[in-house]
């Protein structure tokens, strides 16, 4: 008999597979200096990640029914965000990654100034999808996702978040300072693939809280076990460097708490969170083993 582990693994390998093939459709190749961009957009966004936050996107719709071909089109908005912020992430300015997710970042891949424009096209093709007839058939409801992944994205989300980031190399934050940066960071992000998902399925205002509820404590608990493999995991199995934070100083949940402490927090939010599901009842299993996952992944 599969594990429920093994299940959900099988589970979050077939949707990614569905969010890559709908990503290259979205990202045809070009010939002449167009290509360029969109070549280096396809490796941001290609070949590559978990996929977590369309997944969530994707459980959360499915739970309202909602048509997949509606869903994947989101979920592909939602992973193009992430994407392009993880271009701008590896720049010489921001984190100076040369690595990404084993393969060179796009800046060593293209030049700097590609990089840029790679991030800056994932960017606003992400807000064209969300606004095409095809991924809702009413205009309000794509509006209400329009809406809600720029403020997840933007200087109150993610943005933000950054920001916060590189202030937080010259300062020294207490624990509710690193839970608000990461709820912006990182979290914004997540939160808006769970909730974008009740959009689609056009859920009622209490679902979508209980949505909003859950991902908060899964985005912390997301962000603690990346602290944990930045210090304690495999570059290789990562595929990215490790020991930045401690590298470069940062404030972190490990730093803050410890090992053990950081754990155990994860594993208090990762229960939280599944417990806000409740009112869902099965249907919630997909979402419950998100969270199981964000817990023991690796990488």
């Amino acid at each position: 008999m599969q594990t429920a582990a093994a299940s959900f693994d099988a589970l979050i390998k077939e949707t990614a597979a569905l969010v890559e093939a709908a990503l290259d459709g979205f990202l045809p190749r070009r010939e002449g200096p167009l290509g360029r961009v969109v070549d280096a957009m396809r490796h941001g966004a290609l070949d590559g990640g978990k996929r977590l936050r369309p997944f969530l996107l994707i459980a959360a719709a499915d739970m309202f029914d909602a048509p997949r071909a509606r869903s994947v089109r989101a979920a592909c908005a939602v992973e193009m965000i992430h994407c392009y912020s993880l271009i701008h992430d590896d720049l010489p300015a921001m984190d100076d990654s040369d690595l990404r997710r084993g393969r060179p970042s796009v800046h060593k891949a293209f030049d700097e100034a590609t990089a840029i424009l790679a991030g800056d096209a994932l960017l606003t093709q992400a807000f064209e999808i969300l606004a095409e007839p095809e991924t809702h058939p009413d205009a309000a409801v794509r509006c209400a996702l329009a809406l809600e992944l720029a403020r997840a994205a933007g200087k109150a989300g993610m943005v933000g978040g950054q920001m916060i980031d590189i202030y937080a190399e010259h300062k020294t934050f207490d624990l509710a300072g690193i839970e608000e940066l990461q709820r912006l960071k990182t979290g914004a992000l997540i939160r808006f693939s769970a909730i974008g998902g009740g959009i689609v399925g056009q859920a009622g205002a209490d679902a979508i809280a209980a949505l909003a509820a859950y991902a908060e404590d899964l985005g912390l608990a997301f962000q603690i076990v990346d602290d944990l493999l930045d210090a304690f995991g495999d570059a290789e199995a990562l595929g990215k460097p490790v020991g930045q934070d401690a590298d470069m100083d940062k404030a972190t949940f490990v730093k803050l708490l410890g090992a053990e402490g950081a754990r155990d927090k994860a594993r208090a939010l990762v229960e939280s969170a599944k417990a806000r599901l409740a009112r869902f009842g099965a249907r919630a299993e997909p979402l419950k083993g998100a969270a199981d996952f964000v817990f023991r992944r690796k990488h």
